[in-house]
């Protein structure tokens, strides 16, 4: 029995968000058709929470029954944060008229940072529409108090538990996929701030967790280091202590909030390996098993949370087997127990799983990459067909988690190559900058490699497509366009078709951000042209198809539009789709619906034997 495109796109996932003291999971699920929010009791019972316009996330309220909700308008990321109060009076799940707005203006973004005892920290950039600062905000009486670094924008926010600092993840100002940890002294006016990193290293930093006693730190990190470990920081002496490293894969951790115990993940080639720790001295107390081997973090996987009184974690897990599921972990003895069956709406059907290669590429590199067929393919003119699924970011990697798309090209009969090309994270520092300005067209210059190696996997090269979304979208032009020989058709997810006319017209809070990866409009225009897919739009041959966004505030709608006339006028199949309610991706089920089939038949149509 093979899987079917339809089965694929009605396929259910579960997010957990928070855990509360009693066992009760706060979750995310897109059974209405867009993720909302959902309670899972400790017997097992669901209880829809939302059904609002679009999705939505959230977080419970410390010390109420009440949960803090996350929403923005047809996915334009201006997020808003509302009250819901528990448990629903009516029994019905609220819509958007039922929730109390608590920190709402729809012009600006406002993303929830910290939940504390009468307290929120959250961070929004409505100070001047770019910079995002952190705001403190009393629940009590409504008071904010605003925290700005300059004009640096803040990624991360954590209030100490006896509310005396401020610890703060802060972008680079030149580096990308690089940020500074900053202490903040919210005592007087708050206006001492020490460094816990330099400024400018390249290092990512994260994952703040504060020492119940509020006289640390642990934190998630690459200082010093080529790939990232788990360290203490200690406030009065000043010092740094690695927990848990590894030589050679990246680690995060998650700290409970009794400071005893330590989750820890190793990224082992895009698979979440998972472990548990003694907080204090790093040492490995026992591994967690998962019910597949896939991953925890990454994509639309939120973070791991533990509970307030540290007794279990809750994790959000998704393997090519199980599209989403929540898991609760004891800290103490006793089995992982799965709450969420997702895998039942594939009705028995195998998924294509991963089968990691490493691929040789220029300059000696070996590129990372999973390839996925599937046993039972539903076509049999597509065999010997490949379709290569590049991902956004470009700092992100391509996890073993379950990809509706993957899938749904593997079950058609395609061999599915998802690589981690040059700039990829996940394979250390070197490899995730090695794309960096102007060395961009060598992430371009791997798919290349692995066109080339598609006879190894029994594949026709003349029979080779592109796929990919943001970033990925990108990937997918330029190898149309810099690459026209290799490629048979490409199917373009909100993708980047110039990258000058992206950063003059992508919001603004956003431009600053993607120069530090791309170069800058005022330094790096000329190469910023060469290296557009527009630019050399005359050399465009393949198929192509494009899914866009209306509301798209990341890539915006006329890059869409653009390549699309110019192919147009030339002549050239070119099929564009526009979704009014959709922002960067599709999130909302029924335009998935809509939009993957005609894709899928796409290829199907220049691919077959």
């Amino acid at each position: 029995m093979a899987l079917d495109l339809a089965q694929l796109l009605a396929v259910s996932v579960y997010r957990a968000f928070d855990i509360d003291a009693d066992g009760r999971i706060l979750a995310g699920t897109d059974e209405s058709g867009s993720v909302q929010l959902a309670e899972i009791t400790p017997d097992g019972r669901q209880i829809p929470l939302t059904r609002l316009a679009g999705a939505c996330t959230g977080r419970y309220l410390a010390g109420q029954r009440a949960v803090i909700v996350s929403h923005d308008d047809g996915g334009n990321e201006r997020r808003q944060l509302s009250l819901l109060r528990l448990p629903l009076p009516d029994g019905r799940p609220a819509e958007l008229a039922d929730l109390v707005p608590l920190v709402a203006d729809p012009r600006f973004i406002h993303t929830l940072a910290d939940v504390q005892p009468g307290r929120i920290c959250y961070l929004t950039n409505r100070r001047d529409g770019v910079a995002f600062d952190a705001v403190i905000r009393s629940l009590a009486d409504g008071s904010e108090r605003t925290i700005t670094i300059g004009d640096r924008a803040i990624d991360e926010a954590q209030v100490s538990p006896d509310g005396r600092w401020l610890a703060l993840s802060v972008p680079s100002a030149a580096l990308a996929n690089s940020g500074q940890i900053l202490l903040l002294d919210l005592a007087g006016d708050g206006g001492t701030v020490t460094a816990v990193t330099p400024a400018d290293e390249l290092a990512m930093n994260g994952r703040l967790h504060w020492l119940p006693g509020s006289d640390g730190l642990v934190i998630t990190s690459g200082h010093e280091r080529e790939f990232t470990g788990v360290a203490r920081y200690e406030l009065a002496a000043g010092g740094w202590t690695w927990l848990v490293t590894d030589e050679a894969h990246d680690l995060a951790g998650w700290l409970s909030p009794d400071g005893r115990h330590l989750l820890v993940e190793r990224n082992d080639d895009g698979a979440s390996v998972l472990s548990l720790h003694e907080a204090a001295t790093g040492q490995r107390l026992r591994d967690v098993p998962l019910p597949a081997a896939g991953c925890v973090t990454g994509g639309p996987l939120p973070e791991p949370c533990w509970s307030p009184d540290s007794r279990a974690v809750a994790l959000s897990v998704s393997a090519a087997e199980l599209p989403g599921d929540v898991i609760v972990v004891p800290a103490g003895p006793g089995t992982p127990r799965q709450l969420t069956s997702s895998a039942r709406a594939l009705g028995g059907a195998p998924a294509a799983r991963p089968e990691p290669h490493q691929i040789p590429a220029a300059g000696g590199e070996l590129v990372p990459c999973l390839v996925y067929r599937s046993a039972e393919p539903a076509d049999p003119a597509l065999s010997g067909s490949a379709v290569l699924v590049v991902h956004g970011g470009p700092e992100a990697q391509a996890k073993r988690g379950f990809d509706p798309y993957v899938q749904a090209l593997a079950a058609a009969g395609h061999t599915v190559l998802v690589p981690n090309v040059r700039g990829s994270t996940g394979y250390g520092k070197r490899w995730y900058c090695a794309d960096d300005g102007p060395r961009r067209m060598d992430s371009v210059a791997d798919l290349a490699a692995i066109h080339r190696y598609l006879p190894k996997l029994g594949v026709d090269p003349a029979r080779a497509a592109l796929w990919g979304g943001s970033y990925g979208g990108y990937m997918v032009l330029a190898g149309l366009a810099f690459q026209p020989d290799l490629w048979a058709a490409g199917v373009d997810i909100v993708g980047i078709s110039s990258l000058v006319t992206f950063l003059e017209n992508t919001s603004a809070y956003r431009r600053a951000y993607r120069e530090r990866e791309y170069g800058t409009l005022a330094a790096d225009r000329e190469f910023l042209h060469a290296a557009s897919p527009l630019t050399r739009i005359d050399q465009v041959r393949a198929p192509l198809f494009i899914i866009h966004g209306a509301n798209d505030p990341r890539v915006p709608l006329s890059e869409a539009e653009q390549i699309h006339a110019a192919l147009a006028s030339r002549a050239q199949e070119c099929e564009l789709l526009v979704y009014g309610d959709e922002g960067h991706g599709l999130a909302k089920r029924a335009n998935r619906a809509d939009a993957v089939p005609k894709a899928v038949a796409f290829l199907a149509r220049h691919l077959a034997a």
